[in-house]
């Protein structure tokens, strides 16, 4: 059985899955730190004592334990690592090699790498003996052409790693193992939630995607503006200093910021022009990007959507797609995201690459 670690600041999230991807059990230790961290696991629900990662995945094995699930019937851990930066570009076993990566790739994921690489430190110090793998949140849109992953940047800030990269790759590589041998030629994906975020997929390969340098770039999200001239967000900076204009336009904006809330179910609901405005920018605004997407990839063969707003808001769906009728009638998808199992397949890809 594979155990999939998803470690964040102050949560580590579970799952564990059979080789032929069946799931067994899920579930999460929260509130890591604080006076309130929290158990929840398969018939387990409880407060625990998780002052640090370390602890609180000592309680996942124990409660696993107790459910039947001993810590030596695991084959593998695998992780998910938001950032890969240039040189983790596939999922793969971790090593001193792969660890020293995901280090150097911390400036650009400085919220999110460290408290993955505390999650996979954690089961090697817990378990050194079982094997481990990663699988990185950037790396599905690495092998995009150039010209698409580079910012028109004198040479010596491109040099310092300033270019795109694209975020949510794992949902993404998921909707093209969903689809297997009857993948469209020329895929337009949608991951739609509180991040937002699309994909030209052509022949199964990223070649372009709105996310950018960071995940700020793009749709109008929840909470983060979407795409904005670089020179407003230097304006910004200078009215409000640089840390407080980050928190704004990553905390503050997208459908917070224009509807007074992130949650688009109480947005449709509403019926004020804030929350009208706020809907209309966000399936505008996916649908301009999808014309860029759409000319990356020569065409549009059929649409996929994916992610909590992807998923469940049929209205919004709608209102995209009919921005985009004048690429012809093509078929619409609904794709239930599940990032852990695809985090699991790749770990078996990589055992299986081993042997």
């Amino acid at each position: 059985m594979i155990l999939v670690v998803n470690a964040g600041s102050s949560s580590i999230k579970v799952g564990v899955f059979t080789t032929d991807l069946t799931e067994v059990m899920a579930g999460q230790v929260s509130g890591i730190g604080g006076a309130l961290a929290h158990l929840t696991l398969g018939t387990e629900d409880q407060n625990v004592a998780a002052p640090d990662h370390d602890a609180a995945l000592v309680m996942i094995l124990d409660s696993l334990a107790r459910q039947g699930i001993e810590a030596s019937a695991l084959t593998a851990g695998a992780h998910r690592v938001v950032h890969g930066g240039t040189s983790l570009v596939e999922p793969c076993a971790v090593d001193d090699t792969v660890i020293a990566g995901i280090e150097a790739a911390t400036p650009l994921a400085p919220l999110h790498n460290p408290n993955n690489l505390a999650g996979i430190r954690a089961l090697q110090a817990l378990a050194p003996n079982l094997p481990q793998y990663a699988s990185f949140g950037t790396a599905f849109h690495a092998h995009q052409p150039e010209v698409a992953t580079t910012y028109a940047l004198p040479k010596e800030a491109r040099s310092m790693g300033i270019r795109r990269y694209g975020f949510h790759g794992l949902s993404y590589a998921w909707i093209v193992t969903q689809f297997g041998d009857a993948l469209p030629e020329r895929l337009l994906a949608f991951h739609l939630g509180s991040g937002a975020s699309l994909c030209a997929i052509h022949k199964g390969v990223s070649v372009a995607t709105s996310m950018g340098y960071s995940p700020l770039d793009g749709l109008t999200m929840g909470t983060r503006s979407g795409a904005i001239d670089g020179m407003a967000v230097l304006r910004l900076a200078e009215i409000y200093g640089a840390e407080e204009a980050g928190r704004l336009l990553n905390k503050e904006s997208g459908l917070k910021g224009l509807g007074g809330s992130n949650d688009m179910r109480l947005l449709l609901a509403a019926d004020t022009d804030a929350a009208r405005l706020a809907v209309d920018h966000f399936c505008y605004w996916a649908a301009r990007h999808a014309g860029s997407a759409i000319v990356a990839m020569g065409g549009l063969d059929a649409i996929a959507f994916t992610g909590g707003i992807g998923e469940n808001a049929a209205p919004i769906r709608d209102r995209i797609v009919k921005h985009l009728a004048l690429f012809g009638d093509v078929p619409v998808h609904v794709v239930k995201a599940d990032e852990e199992r695809q985090i699991a397949n790749d770990a078996l890809a990589c055992m299986k690459g081993a042997t």
